[in-house]
Formats: C-alpha cells, sequence, structure tokens
C-alpha cells in the first residue's frame, strides 16, 4: 500500500505518509520474525528502535521542506515539478 501510494499520489504530504507507512511495515516485519525465529533475541526489537528514530528525523526534515516549498510556490503538487527547480 504504501509503494501504491507513493507511485499514485501528487501531494507531497501523502508521498511522506506513503514512506510512513513502508517504514512501518518493515518495522512489523522485523517484530515478527524477531518473535517467531530468534525469540531469545533482541535483535528486531533494536532495529525496530532504530528505523523509529530514523523515521521520526526523517518527518521533521521532510516537513520543513515542504512547509518551505509551499511558502515560496504556494503548492506542494509534484506535477509543477518545473516550478520547483532552482
Amino acid at each position: 500500500m504504501g509503494v501504491y501510494g507513493f507511485f499514485t499520489r501528487r501531494n507531497l504530504i501523502t508521498m511522506l505518509m506513503s514512506i510512513e507507512l513502508m517504514l512501518n511495515s518493515v518495522n512489523l516485519n522485523f517484530i515478527g520474525f524477531n518473535k517467531y525465529v530468534w525469540p531469545n533475541k533482541m535483535d528486531g526489537l533494536f532495529f525496530t528502535i532504530f528505523i523509529i528514530a530514523i523515521a521520526a528525523a526523517e518527518a521533521a526534515v521532510a516537513i520543513a521542506i515542504i512547509i518551505n516549498l509551499y511558502r515560496s510556490r504556494q503548492s506542494v503538487d509534484v506535477e509543477n515539478a518545473e516550478e520547483m527547480k532552482y
């Protein structure tokens, strides 16, 4: 669903939400494999916490960039990519 949302949407904020959805699906896979394949190890949990921290930093930076683009161009539509070039 995240890949589909990323490729079909034209709004930068929706594309960012799709990336977050993909990162959360990776977290679920890490937790699931950690519980059933290696139940005595904590590797999947550590990777999950690391991905959550990276996702939070990525979201903060991306939202700041999107807000600056909106202030300067009055649009966050990807179709207007020619206008977004510097």
